[in-house]
């Protein structure tokens, strides 16, 4: 099983050019909150490096408590192949709204407190085409480099993942030094990382950008 990378909370051309060199399948930019945060005429510039051609990295916009219009609006603004959710009791209600306007792929995030599930993550394994599990950290849409106890949410994981068609992305505290460890434990789809390669919120150290995707590329499981 190949595990496709996101890196997220771009800030600068320069490393969506670099994520997209690596091959990763996903550049995210941040229209949430928080220190990465873009506005959409800057993120339409940050993204603007990449080509519309196959195998190029997809375009991945994160929001935050924006209604389905507004997310709809920015979606086609910027061109996105994906939307990234952060959650809220209404998650579901919006993504099922959002898709009547966006034709893409649309994520939700799920936060997990300590190893304890959110608990609609059944719903959105069930409405959308992938779940992030993230850590929850009070006041922090993410990039917050605090890590999920992975060997705790195996079990439960396997139950929710069978049978239902929504990829796991698994973010977290990763870095180069643990996702072949956490990829093991957890099978996820895509792993996500953003503070894990960088020099400071928003700008990413490319040599630990290329590390993270070698240690990607080393690690294979079989499913």
């Amino acid at each position: 099983m190949d595990v496709e990378i996101k890196f997220c909370g771009l800030t600068r051309s320069e490393d969506v050019a670099e994520a997209e060199r690596l091959g990763a399948s996903y550049a995210g930019v941040i229209l949430a909150s928080g220190p990465r945060l873009l506005t959409i005429d800057r993120a339409r510039e940050v993204l603007s490096v990449l080509r519309d051609a196959p195998g190029t990295s997809r375009r991945v916009g994160v929001f935050g408590d924006q209604d389905a219009d507004s997310i709809s609006r920015a979606a086609s603004a910027l061109r996105l192949d994906v939307v990234q959710l952060h959650g809220g009791s209404a998650m579901p209600s919006k993504v099922e709204r959002l898709r009547r306007h966006f034709a893409g792929e649309i994520w939700a995030v799920a936060r997990v407190q300590g190893s304890t599930l959110p608990a609609d993550i059944e719903d959105l394994f069930e409405i959308c085409d992938a779940v992030l599990l993230d850590p929850r950290v009070e006041g922090r849409d993410g990039g917050t480099g605090v890590a999920l106890p992975w060997e705790a949410l195996v079990e439960p994981l396997s139950a929710l993942r069978r049978g239902r068609p929504a990829r796991l992305v698994l973010a977290g505290g990763l870095r180069p030094e643990n996702v072949g460890d956490a990829i093991r434990t957890l099978e996820p789809d895509i792993v996500d990382v953003s503070s894990g390669v960088e020099r400071s919120p928003g700008v990413k150290d490319h040599e630990r950008m290329r590390a993270f995707a070698d240690a990607v590329a080393r690690t294979r499981v079989e499913r």
